[in-house]
């Protein structure tokens, strides 16, 4: 029983994975992590390293599961000429919108979400330079649940 504890004390440890800064994905969507097994997201930031160009967009992240249909993690939000240090990040919640800050200080993520192997995409309504990091903390929900920068 004692290893068994110790087991699930470390499946629940909560794990990082930073995407390395890139450009915006043309319209439509692009992955930012892949993700084997299900997981728990427990937050996921966006910081802008290069000024989105002064265009109409809106973004927003969308789970793409290996088996079953797509899931919004959140609804859209504009990110049209977002500065440098500007914040995307998302509630928990699915039907709230991504929020985006303008640097300095933003909100974490309130409810954590559940999400299925596949893939975490950003989705974006128009093709727009300018160029995001993201980081994503996560709980396994299973010993070989894993998630990798794509």
């Amino acid at each position: 029983m004692g290893r068994i504890t110790e087991i699930t004390k470390k499946q629940a440890i909560p794990r990082i994975v930073e995407r390395a800064t890139a450009d915006l994905p043309a319209s439509g969507a692009g992955t930012l992590f892949t993700v084997t097994g299900n997981i728990i997201v427990t937050d996921i930031v966006g910081e802008v390293t290069t000024i989105v160009q002064d265009q109409a967009c809106n973004i927003k992240l969308i789970a793409n599961a290996t088996v079953g249909a797509d899931v919004d993690m959140c609804a859209a939000v504009s990110a049209q000429a977002a500065a440098v240090g500007s914040t995307f990040g998302i509630t928990g919640t699915l039907a709230n919108a991504m929020v985006k800050t303008a640097g300095g200080a933003g909100q974490a993520q309130a409810a954590r979400q559940i999400v299925h192997e596949g893939a975490i995409q950003l989705h974006t309504t128009a093709t727009n330079t300018g160029k995001i990091k993201w980081t994503l903390h996560y709980i396994p929900l299973t010993p070989t649940s894993t998630v990798v920068a794509a």
